[in-house]
């Protein structure tokens, strides 16, 4: 199954944990994996606490800064490739019972570095 998910800046990000829960069958156990079908955004799985997801986007941006890469020259985005192979496409996460067994404080985050978009995320 897949959803669809639009952001809102170029560096975004965005609790999907409902969409993916919704995604998981009622009778599933096992594992899930969560993908994004995009070069320039990537899946974690992390607190979705406001202060820490400001956080994150300056984390990505002081480790991967805005300008001087070479991919630059053909379209602008090299940053947001750079950022996106620091987070990784996808999230494996365990399911009981059609629910999915995350922590406490764990939610499943979309980072887009690229945006704003609208990114597709297939559950699998």
């Amino acid at each position: 199954m897949a959803f669809t998910v639009s952001t809102d800046a170029r560096l975004d990000v965005v609790d999907v944990t409902d969409d993916v829960a919704a995604a998981v069958p009622d009778d599933a156990t096992g594992t899930v994996t969560v993908f994004v079908e995009h070069t320039t955004a990537g899946v974690v799985v992390n607190e979705a606490e406001p202060r820490l997801l400001d956080d994150m986007r300056t984390f990505l941006s002081d480790v991967v800064p805005d300008e001087g890469w070479k991919h630059d020259e053909l379209d602008g985005n090299a940053d947001s490739h750079l950022r996106a192979m620091l987070l990784g496409p996808s999230e494996t996460i365990p399911v009981d019972g059609g629910e999915l067994s995350l922590g406490r404080w764990q939610s499943v985050l979309l980072i887009d570095c690229d945006g704003p978009r609208e990114r597709t995320v297939r559950v699998v």
